[in-house]
């Protein structure tokens, strides 16, 4: 059974910076992907690793801001945000596909999730 946990959500003013730390078990040689929902929008894919960390992708709002990492001796992965904007308010999801090409693909799918952690950016 896969199990997903997020951490390290919390409240931040811009520019400031914050880590998210995804806990997964339960899936082998799975790729991970951070998703964020903010209230009255869709949830939408933020960043992609792949297992063996050699494939990234980061959405257009986030590159050069984000960036995603994976220990899979911890079964970790990991999400730095830095110079956080006001527009990244969300809560954010850990998700993961045997897939990557399904974690990245312009329709969400029907993936395992955790059970998210709010980011709060204040201007």
């Amino acid at each position: 059974q896969v199990h997903l946990v997020e951490s390290g959500g919390g409240s931040v003013q811009a520019g400031g910076s914050l880590r998210l730390s995804c806990a997964h078990s339960g899936h082998t040689f799975s790729s991970h992907g951070w998703f964020r929902q903010a209230p009255g929008k869709e949830r939408a894919l933020v960043a992609a690793i792949s297992w063996s960390g050699a494939m990234t992708f980061y959405s257009r709002s986030v590159k050069g801001r984000f960036t995603i990492s994976r220990d899979n001796a911890k079964d970790m992965v990991y999400l730095q945000m830095n110079s956080l904007k006001p527009e990244d308010t969300a809560v954010y999801y850990c998700a993961a596909d045997q897939n990557y090409d399904q974690l990245i693909a312009p329709v969400v799918g029907n993936f395992d999730w955790g059970q998210g952690t709010q980011v709060t950016v204040s201007s």
